[in-house]
């Protein structure tokens, strides 16, 4: 599909339930690697990216199930540590499984996204945070990242930028980490704080010290989780501004207001612009 074309119709009306974040479902998805036995997924939309993730963990040997926004997550004969391209190329995100392979497995061979790519490349963050960990045997052949470990040892991580990405995979190798890590210009996205509620309720010791400080005290078991997904507020942002742009009531049910307060304010200083008689509740 190249371009939506949208006819204007009539305003809009009524109401709509926000999906949950796809992206706090996939890393979600790959910290269910560290704990052997059934996680349980809620709030999961049907969605591409998801299926192709699930399907990554069935090669990398778990049992994936979906039925009606419930995903199941069996990771007990997790034991295949690869990540192929022809993956891992349709999707980024596949490279969230590198740290919890390292920690689970001791080993990970992953295919860059997209391929090896030609100078700096944008795993690494990723791939520096986890040489700090103890992880000596990084290699890159044939666009393919291949590592090792005996055992990971906490470490200070200085990111040099804030990423979401490297940020969720080195937690995800820290929590298997003998000793205490502390992470710097960590990410404070709400897909960050998503991944730590989450691996905290699994038997992990995370702590934000600060809005960009965390410090992780290594365990030496994780276990399964029931976990309700938040809400996507990519997608609940998009809904308010329509419903905003509308003369008649739009009500957007299911979203986090404390992950939309720039949009919202922006939008309340706005929206009077717009309509002398709109008005934006929650």
């Amino acid at each position: 599909m190249d371009k939506f074309i949208i006819e204007h119709s009539r305003d809009l009306s009524g109401e709509i339930q926000v999906s949950g974040a796809k992206n706090a479902i996939l890393p979600a998805m790959a910290a269910c690697l560290l704990a052997p036995g059934k996680s349980i997924l809620r709030n999961v939309p049907n969605l591409i990216d998801l299926k192709t993730m699930a399907h990554l963990l069935r090669v990398i040997g778990a049992r994936v199930d979906y039925d009606k926004g419930s995903m199941s997550i069996d990771s007990k004969d997790v034991c295949f540590p690869e990540a192929p391209y022809e993956l891992v190329s349709k999707m980024r995100a596949s490279i969230y499984v590198l740290g919890p392979l390292l920690a689970r497995l001791g080993k990970a061979r992953v295919s860059f996204p997209g391929g090896c790519a030609i100078g700096t490349r944008p795993v690494d963050l990723h791939l520096k945070a986890l040489e700090a960990f103890g992880v000596c045997g990084i290699e890159i052949e044939h666009g393919y990242i291949n590592a090792t470990v005996d055992q990971l040892i906490g470490a200070d991580i200085h990111f040099e930028k804030s990423s979401v990405g490297a940020t969720i995979n080195t937690l995800m190798a820290a929590v298997y980490a003998k000793g205490t890590s502390r992470m710097f210009n960590a990410a404070m996205e709400p897909e960050v704080d998503s991944t730590i509620d989450m691996l905290n309720k699994m038997g992990a010791r995370i702590r934000r010290e600060s809005s960009t400080t965390l410090t992780i005290e290594g365990v030496d078991d994780l276990f399964p989780v029931e976990m309700t997904m938040i809400p996507d507020r990519i997608e609940a942002g998009t809904f308010l501004i329509a419903g905003a742009l509308s003369t008649k009531p739009v009500t957007v049910r299911g979203c986090e207001p404390e992950h939309l307060t720039p949009l919202l304010e922006k939008l309340v200083k706005r929206v009077a612009h717009w309509r002398s008689k709109a008005r934006i509740s929650l």
